[in-house]
């Protein structure tokens, strides 16, 4: 028996989908192809970056840094790519230098093989009580970056560092942790500051911050206030809980600070003696013409004056001066009692 001819409508649209399959394939290869070739690629800005790679790292954990950096555009397209390139086991670990952001997948593959290199390191020295611009100045000196690229990073408002400096703070006054660090030579502004940033946090960690409001301040931006204050005051340890005392008493009472650090920070530079004029300076850091904080902090507190502005020692104190040639301070509730003080200081 012979089977009935395929009518013609039938075979039309069998055809019909079998080009829309077809069509559908093409597109789909199309857009994949084009999705490869883009996140493979690279356009863009080629900025000179260093990216470490830690020991014991994955190959899908080095994707993940380099697509976190800009280096490349997706982790997955470097994923597939290294895995057919012979790079199963993984990248060595160490500080590549030889990169930059924007680079195509292929490129970064051929840089990671060479290894890293060997890195000449810098050491700087940053004390308690910088301030910016002494900062700008020691990471000249010491790392080779000039004192204006510095400012203008420490200045540009792109850094913070929550909840202590909050998110659009014009300057890093105050927040540029002191301690002696190791850098890579041909460090920049940015790798500094953030490496610097990074020490306050760990610094930070386990101090009572949540102490503030108890002390009568509005933000832990100000506990860093206070305390660039008493580091620039202070030479003793045991003076320091005494000075943020005298602070947090004047405050509570509205009396102006009336701290000479802050004047020296208005005037740009620092005396051994003060005069009558230079009390006078027309600036929002002078505490002697107005109450309350000064706006931002006057120097880069160390860990002991940042302690010390959240656990203040108890007393009545309102005024304190220096009392012998050390440096040490003598602490008073009586204005009267200053005055003696001042005329034939002792401690």
């Amino acid at each position: 028996m012979k089977t009935p001819a395929r009518r013609p409508r039938e075979r039309r649209r069998g055809g019909l989908v079998l080009l829309i399959v077809l069509i559908l394939l093409v597109c789909l290869v199309g857009a994949a192809g084009g999705w490869w070739a883009w996140a493979s690629g690279a356009t863009g800005p080629k900025d000179k970056i260093v990216v470490v790679t830690p020991h014991g790292a994955s190959g899908a954990e080095v994707a993940n840094i380099l697509e976190q950096d800009h280096v490349i555009r997706s982790s997955l397209a470097f994923k597939v790519m290294a895995r057919f390139r012979g790079f199963a086991h993984g990248f060595e670990a160490g500080t590549y230098t030889n990169l930059t952001t924007n680079m195509s997948v292929a490129a970064v593959l051929a840089a990671l093989k060479k290894g890293p290199l060997p890195q000449k390191t810098l050491t700087a020295v940053f004390p308690e009580g910088l301030t910016i611009n002494q900062t700008a100045a020691a990471v000249q000196d010491q790392l080779g970056i000039t004192r204006q690229d510095f400012l203008a990073a420490a200045r540009s408002g792109k850094y913070a560092l929550p909840p202590y400096l909050p998110k659009g703070t014009p300057t890093l006054e105050g927040f540029l942790f002191p301690k002696t660090y190791d850098f890579f030579a041909g460090a920049t502004s940015g790798d500094v500051i953030k490496k610097m940033l990074a020490q306050f946090d760990k610094e930070a960690r386990g101090l009572p911050w949540n102490d503030y409001k108890s002390l009568g301040l509005k933000s832990k931006y100000q506990v860093l206030i206070v305390a660039s204050m008493i580091e620039r005051e202070a030479r003793f340890a045991d003076d320091r809980p005494r000075i943020a005392r005298v602070i947090y008493n004047r405050l509570k009472k509205g009396m102006p600070l009336q701290i000479d650090a802050t004047v020296e920070y208005a005037l740009g530079t620092y005396k051994p003696k003060l005069t009558f004029d230079d009390l006078k300076v027309d600036s929002p850091y002078n505490t002697y013409l107005h109450t309350g904080l000064p706006p931002t902090p006057i120097a880069s507190p160390g860990l002991a004056s940042i302690e010390a502005a959240l656990s203040p020692q108890s007393g009545n104190w309102l005024y304190y001066l220096v009392c012998d040639k050390e440096g040490h301070h003598a602490f008073t509730s009586s204005y009267a009692e200053f005055l003696r003080l001042r005329a034939n200081p002792t401690c």
